[in-house]
């Protein structure tokens, strides 16, 4: 559905730190590669990290989250934010998705954090994960938040060369989270980063990633630590695909136009919406099916693509569904529901050629339909 897209420069670069010996969890890429996502996120100070899951970890431990705190944080996501809340012991507060954006919903969090104001239960933090490709209200939330004096952690993992309001996508928190998995619009493989315009925060989690080592001549350890680095060798891929971003941007988003100018005229078919006033990498190519109208679900589409050996997958399951979570707070959660119970991704890779794209919606199109 988005595999890897690799070139000759992120081959030139790891041949280099290979050559270099530098093939540990530190050198000259990984330092690098920090400055150049840093500057282009708008960022002050950025470190590399094994995955973005690690990066949403340490974010939450460097502001001190744990045990008796509540965290804020959307309900339509991949898992990772979720889990790390699970990781410094925190209890979740799920918010449901703004159907404009699938984001998280600003009136829905105006609500909870004025109920939590009044009863003196503020969360901790406020987790806003930046769903497929797309930034959210960040004018809003940032707003909202601000006004109840509650900081907010950016999950930009699914949306790195997006932007709202003018600011790029791994700039709109206290701290900022990135992912560079092997499906992500640029991958190192696996890895990570957490961007601050703090120093101190992202001293912190730099510290705490290196098994929590004091600075000293022998191995001195104040404070519990994980093994969270990055890699040079990961690092040197990293910054042959940075080079390659806005490239592998509007090649995303041409296939989301391909797609809906091919499927404008089906009855049925609703595609992801963009915001006023942002701009999505359309990271993945997303759309909603109405049954009643097209004739077919979109679990009726999937396992016909599939036939034909083509993936597609539904969008995410909401977290208030998901079996380790029963029982978490969600705040809504119909519009989540909703999202997950027609939508599908298509394959939305960026090396996607004319012909690929017309395999796909000629499979899709022949779906075995209702017409009554």
């Amino acid at each position: 559905m988005s595999p890897p897209h690799l070139g000759a420069a992120e081959r030139e670069l790891l041949l280099s730190a290979f050559d270099s010996n530098w093939i540990s969890t530190v050198g000259p890429h990984v330092d690098n590669f920090e400055r150049e996502m840093a500057d282009l996120c708008e960022a002050r100070h950025a470190a590399g990290l094994s995955s973005g899951t690690a990066a949403l970890h340490l974010a939450l431990v460097v502001i001190g989250a744990g045990p008796g705190d509540a965290i804020v944080c959307s309900d339509f996501t991949s898992v990772g934010a979720l889990n790390a809340i699970a990781y410094v012991g925190a209890t979740p507060v799920l918010v449901d998705s703004d159907p404009s954006s699938w984001n998280m919903d600003p009136d829905l969090l105006e609500e909870e954090l004025s109920a939590r104001a009044k009863t003196g239960t503020l969360p901790k933090v406020v987790i806003v994960v930046d769903v497929y490709g797309q930034c959210a209200r960040f004018d809003r939330i940032g707003a909202i938040c601000e006004r109840h004096g509650v900081p907010i952690i950016e999950d930009a993992g699914e949306a790195l060369g997006a932007s709202f309001g003018g600011r790029p996508a791994g700039h709109h928190g206290l701290l900022s989270t990135l992912s560079f998995n092997g499906n992500k619009i640029i991958t190192t493989s696996s890895g990570g980063m957490l961007l601050s315009d703090d120093a101190a925060l992202i001293e912190r989690a730099r510290r705490l990633a290196a098994q929590g080592r004091d600075p000293a001549p022998h191995y001195e350890h104040s404070a519990i630590g994980y093994n969270y680095r990055m890699s040079n060798l990961l690092a040197a891929i990293g910054r042959g695909q940075l080079r390659n971003l806005p490239d592998r941007v509007e090649r995303r988003r041409a296939t989301f136009e391909h797609y809906r100018e091919a499927l404008a005229a089906e009855p049925g078919i609703a595609m992801m919406p963009e915001l006023e006033g942002g701009r999505s990498t359309r990271w993945l190519t997303c759309l909603l099916v109405d049954p009643a109208k097209f004739g077919a679900t979109r679990e009726d589409i999937r396992l016909h693509l599939e036939t034909h050996n083509i993936e597609s997958r539904p969008l995410w399951k909401p977290m208030h569904l998901q079996p380790v979570f029963q029982g978490a707070r969600v705040v809504g959660g119909s519009v989540s529901e909703h999202l997950f119970d027609r939508g599908l991704c298509l394959p939305s890779g960026s090396n996607l050629t004319d012909a690929d794209r017309a395999r796909v919606l000629r499979a899709l199109l022949e779906t075995p339909r209702n017409r009554g």
